[in-house]
């Protein structure tokens, strides 16, 4: 199985992500552990694309693919900005960053998901959810 969804870059088309990862993990019948650790990291890393990847700029589009591959369900979320790179994110459970209010995303992403690769000079992220 293989599906896409492409929105153009505005925080409010994260409603359209969450309903094609609504309907993604209702047809493969996913529990609601496994759904809720989907939901955060991809809107998380949609939204990333959309404000740091795509600077929030409507001409600009993100993709995202998901392909179901025998145990694993693989998410691919792709923006059209500049990259970044992934090896310098501040820890935000370090003792200066806990009271920022921003920079959780990957750390999130990381932590409910089975494994994540940031591909394209920061542009790509693969999200993996065994399944």
């Amino acid at each position: 199985m293989e599906k896409m969804i492409k929105i153009k870059s505005k925080i409010e088309n994260l409603r359209e992500v969450e309903k094609f990862i609504d309907d993604i993990t209702a047809e493969l019948n996913l529990s609601n552990e496994i759904y809720g650790n989907i939901l955060i990291s991809v809107l998380e890393a949609a939204k990333n694309a959309i404000v740091h990847g795509n600077k929030n700029d409507i001409s600009k589009n993100v993709e995202i693919k998901v392909r179901k591959e025998k145990e694993n369900l693989d998410f691919f979320i792709k923006d059209e900005g500049n990259g970044f790179d992934f090896n310098t994110i501040p820890d935000p459970t370090a003792l200066e960053n806990i009271e920022k209010v921003n920079g959780r995303g990957v750390f999130l992403m990381k932590k409910l998901s089975d494994d994540i690769e940031f591909k394209e000079e920061g542009r790509l992220v693969k999200i993996t959810f065994n399944t």
